[in-house]
């Protein structure tokens, strides 16, 4: 059926397919936080912590908005995955086709809407006047590169549902050299400030995305279209919206209680703000292996589900659990005592409070890495497994869980009580969705048991 390129994770060993697809992967997402890393290191050294504060004040409203297209592009590529496990050649790639149609939508409608809205969304989130304008003109470019986003998300995503996860790695390592060379010349040579960092980012992740595209139509035969597969497909709009949506929208409520939450933290000024910036960036590229194994999940859960191996789905949940409590104390060993050298690259050693509040983020997160771990891993398995509707209301659970710290913690503890926000967040989700999987099986197995007895 399918080239060299692809890769069917629906026999053999779990633990082995999922380590082979998780690791190019994570090394993808770590390049991928690595130039969103440089961009933030070269802000806060070339620029100066004002400047600094001003992107990381955009963090949770970027990851509203961006997080959005990323989960509609991860939820795309479901369908995908599952018609391949199937081994519906036709079906799939009618997907794929209806799956660029309705990114390209969602892509204009945002961009515009967006934008028009920028300026107001600063105002809403009281961001500090010392770093308003440089926060706006960041945040808007950012948000003109949508379409750049959702191309290369749509498209990694589709590749990696056909069991290619070293592709994607390839073209983002590209992308991140090209990022932080841009970079160097738009802030240091051409003096663009921040705007300078977030065409850095746009363009770069736009050239990702036409690699993936170039990629795709010389590599895979498999997704060559055959008569009218390219046409507009009501019935295959309606499945992707709803895998798309809803966990782009799960996204988006987590997001909401970041928005909440970095609204608190601007109301304590610049120095907080900065502090945040920089333990979140570093918490973010800590946290690239739970992207990377939620990810794998979904592609694996997705082909085997389709295959109606449901054995397997809960082999691959228990090994991948296993290498998710693994990594966890590994993290905190190395954050306990490198936390302070690792800080030192976004700020001087001279800014000791930053230095102080990024070590306390820090160490309040990692503590609980465990619990974020169990919230990738289930949450991308269930989504998986086509019921992404489930991760909306564990998005609902973390929205909660933030807002409650940003409104009664924040007021009370101070900087202190926002870093008790995200472990908070994680918790409440867990709580809500290992029951969610178990009553997924169980309703799979009643679906799958009742097809054979059918059959």
């Amino acid at each position: 059926m399918a080239g060299k390129t692809t890769k069917d994770m629906t026999s053999g060993s779990p633990m082995k397919l999922i380590l082979g697809f998780m690791i190019p992967m994570l090394f993808g997402f770590l390049f991928q936080q690595f130039y969103n890393m440089m961009d933030t290191i070269i802000v806060g050294k070339y620029l100066g912590v004002t400047a600094l504060a001003a992107v990381g004040s955009t963090g949770s409203i970027n990851f509203m908005i961006i997080g959005f297209c990323n989960g509609v592009c991860s939820g795309f590529a479901i369908p995908v995955a599952q018609k391949f496990g199937e081994k519906n050649e036709s079906a799939m790639r009618r997907y794929v086709a209806n799956s660029g149609w309705l990114a390209a939508v969602f892509a204009v409608v945002m961009t515009v809407v967006v934008c028009l809205l920028c300026r107001n969304i600063q105002t809403w989130m009281r961001t500090p006047e010392d770093i308003f304008d440089q926060a706006y003109i960041y945040i808007f470019i950012i948000f003109l590169g949508i379409p750049a986003t959702y191309l290369y998300n749509m498209l990694a995503g589709i590749i990696r549902s056909l069991g290619d996860s070293t592709t994607p790695l390839v073209f983002l390592l590209i992308s991140s050299v090209m990022n932080i060379i841009l970079d160097l010349f738009t802030i240091i040579i051409l003096k663009m400030g921040v705007a300078g960092a977030a065409w850095a980012t746009v363009i770069s992740q736009g050239v990702s995305g036409l690699l993936c595209l170039f990629y795709m139509k010389k590599k895979f035969t498999v997704l060559k279209m055959q008569g009218d597969e390219w046409r507009p497909h009501k019935h295959s709009m309606m499945i992707l919206c709803g895998m798309g949506i809803p966990m782009g929208l799960q996204y988006s409520i987590t997001a909401i209680g970041s928005v909440i939450l970095q609204t608190a933290v601007n109301t304590l000024g610049s120095v907080a703000v900065a502090s945040v910036t920089a333990g979140g960036k570093i918490g973010t590229f800590f946290c690239c292996p739970f992207d990377a194994m939620g990810a794998t999940m979904a592609t694996y859960g997705g082909q085997n589900v389709g295959a109606k191996k449901l054995d397997r789905i809960s082999r691959g949940l228990r090994d991948c659990v296993l290498l998710g409590a693994i990594y966890s104390v590994i993290a905190f060993v190395v954050i306990y005592f490198f936390s302070d050298v690792i800080a030192l690259l976004f700020v001087d050693a001279s800014e000791t409070e930053i230095l102080h509040n990024t070590r306390t983020f820090l160490l309040a997160n990692v503590s609980f890495y465990f619990p974020l771990a169990l919230v990738n891993i289930v949450r991308f398995m269930i989504q998986g497994l086509g019921y992404s509707r489930l991760a909306i209301l564990a998005g609902v659970c973390e929205m909660i869980a933030r807002s409650a710290v940003a409104f009664w913690l924040v007021p009370v503890l101070g900087y202190d009580g926002a870093c008790l926000a995200n472990p908070a967040a994680w918790i409440a989700a867990d709580l809500f969705l290992i029951p969610a999987y178990l009553h997924v099986m169980k309703h799979l197995k009643y679906v799958v048991f009742s097809s054979k007895d059918v059959a």
